[in-house]
């Protein structure tokens, strides 16, 4: 007899909650360099990231991405990943 399924959970990077991964966009570094990963199934270095305007932010502001890949992150791929945020995971409220 099998207990209830579990669903994977992941960290914010920007405000460091717990939430399903479903509920999350992923972020992935790989050899074609950092971008939002609109399947959250490509190859590479995964970090998430809520969706909402605040954590976007944040993810600007505090440069996050660095720390999370342990290198630095230009400000071009933080600006185009914080627009993708509004539109791919529902326009971030």
């Amino acid at each position: 007899m099998q207990g209830p399924k579990k669903f994977p959970v992941r960290t914010c990077i920007a405000c460091r909650a717990e939430k399903p991964k479903r509920e999350l966009c992923r972020i992935v570094k790989n050899a074609d360099g950092i971008f939002l990963d609109a399947t959250g199934k490509c190859a590479g270095r995964g970090a998430y990231i809520c969706r909402s305007e605040e954590c976007a932010k944040k993810l600007v502001q505090k440069k996050l991405l660095s720390r999370a890949f342990s290198e630095p992150v230009p400000q071009e791929t933080y600006e185009k990943i914080e627009a993708d945020l509004r539109t791919l995971c529902g326009d971030a409220q």
